[in-house]
């Protein structure tokens, strides 16, 4: 599919691809205007420590990411903000919340405008800006409130410019969709928790409860809590973190698991577990740590963060290096898990910002793993192509938009600065009702 840029110019500084990939004659890393791919400018930058030949990578993959959207010049109106085939809302969603993150890191303003289109959108917000709209019901689920959520909140903690006057803060957005998470916990089976589908349209998950849909709901509680202070959110995600360690999701050791049938009461936890559930915990923590003050939240995140090197490092010679164990090595992974490295990628580096005491073991972690991230991308002649098996040291051929925007979250996760500069006192939207 093909996306088209705002009116807006792209920066120089981001190297995005406007035109067919050209392999430069020459490395120059002085003219950060120059396009390399990914496999030759961060072997160099990891190295020399140059954050705008980093950033100009991170510029190829997100616009590699948004090659993938159509939704902003399609006469389906259904597509604004949304994804073709075979990728699902909630990876819209998702997409949003990575390209916010790439504006930040980068400062490159060229998806601004769509982003805000695709977050404003009715056929994503609904009709009360709750992320609930009736044309996406057959596919939608508390999980994937998770991700439109992420996003609309890191829109507000970072002041991105809402331009539509007929809708309300981001702010105000993010305690819509908490609401109505908070509406559908459910105590009559295991205590409490939320199921993974809301609607009987899709009924392999109204029995399903999942650390991914409580996850998100602990993590937007968390982050609700910081940017408000009001106690109720902090209290909600105390609550769901409690629950979610009495039925099993969340082990002794702070490894997560992937949910349990709720008609069994949560006694047969399913052991799967995937890179992006660990991440959403993660974070969720690192937040209460930092928006509290409180050790028992700051020693979960340590310990969620070592526990979470399970997911690095699959043979003797790919130390450090994230992978999928769930699904990866057997390649089972299906369209949805080829995005998760990304998730657990973007929030080690968000967790870092808020608890930079994080940050020596997040870049032991990270920094082999962005580089064999970008080393799995490689240049074709109109853009920029990701494999999914990082430890490979090459391109695998399993490409698609997941493992662009996994890709994309390793590298401009490690371009940004590690200051924490989010909190409540830098939160000026006001919340509308």
């Amino acid at each position: 599919m093909v996306f088209f840029k705002s009116a807006l110019v792209a920066s120089a500084a981001a190297g995005a691809l406007a035109v067919p990939y050209t392999q430069p004659n020459t490395l120059d890393l002085n003219n950060t205007s120059q396009r390399y791919p990914p496999t030759t400018t961060l072997q160099t930058t990891l190295l020399t420590g140059l954050p705008d030949s980093i950033k100009a990578v991170a510029g190829s993959l997100a616009h590699g990411a948004m090659s993938y959207y159509n939704g902003n010049v399609s006469s389906d109106a259904k597509m604004v903000g949304d994804l073709p085939e075979p990728y699902y809302w909630w990876q819209a969603g998702a997409l949003w919340g990575a390209m916010l993150d790439y504006y930040h890191y980068t400062g490159d303003p060229s998806y601004n405008e769509v982003i805000a289109q695709a977050l404003t959108a009715k056929v994503n917000t609904g009709p009360n800006f709750d992320f609930m709209p009736p044309e996406h019901a057959s596919e939608e689920g508390n999980d994937d409130l998770g991700f439109w959520g992420f996003a609309v909140m890191a829109a507000a903690e970072r002041n991105f410019t809402q331009p539509n006057p007929d809708a309300p803060s981001w702010l105000q957005m993010g305690i819509n969709i908490f609401d109505s998470l908070a509406s559908r916990w459910n105590t009559t089976h295991c205590g409490g928790g939320l199921l993974w589908q809301i609607y009987e349209s899709n009924p392999n998950g109204l029995n399903y409860k999942n650390s991914v849909s409580n996850g998100g709901f602990f993590q937007l509680a968390a982050r609700l809590g910081r940017a408000t202070g009001e106690q109720r959110y902090f209290d909600w995600a105390n609550k769901v973190w409690d629950w979610s360690e009495k039925v099993g999701f969340i082990d002794a050791d702070l490894k997560v698991y992937d949910g349990a049938d709720s008609r069994d009461e949560c006694t047969k936890v399913n052991p799967l577990s995937f890179t992006y559930s660990t991440g959403i915990y993660l974070y969720g923590a690192a937040v209460m740590a930092n928006a509290t003050g409180q050790s028992v939240w700051h020693d979960r995140a340590v310990k969620m963060l070592d526990t979470s090197k399970h997911f690095f490092g699959p043979f003797e010679n790919s130390t450090n290096i994230m992978y999928e164990p769930a699904c990866e090595t057997v390649g089972t992974c299906n369209t949805d898990m080829k995005t998760f490295k990304g998730y657990l990628s973007r929030f080690m580096y968000k967790s870092a910002q808020d608890l930079p005491e994080l940050k020596p073991e997040v870049l032991k972690l990270m920094t082999p793993t962005t580089q064999a991230a970008a080393n799995a991308c490689t240049a074709n002649d109109t853009g920029v192509v990701c494999g999914q098996k990082w430890y490979v040291g090459g391109n695998d051929q399993s490409v698609g938009l997941g493992q662009m925007m996994s890709a994309l979250e390793a590298v401009q996760g490690y371009a940004g600065d590690s200051a924490n500069d989010i909190d409540s006192n830098k939160i000026e939207q006001a919340i509308l009702t």
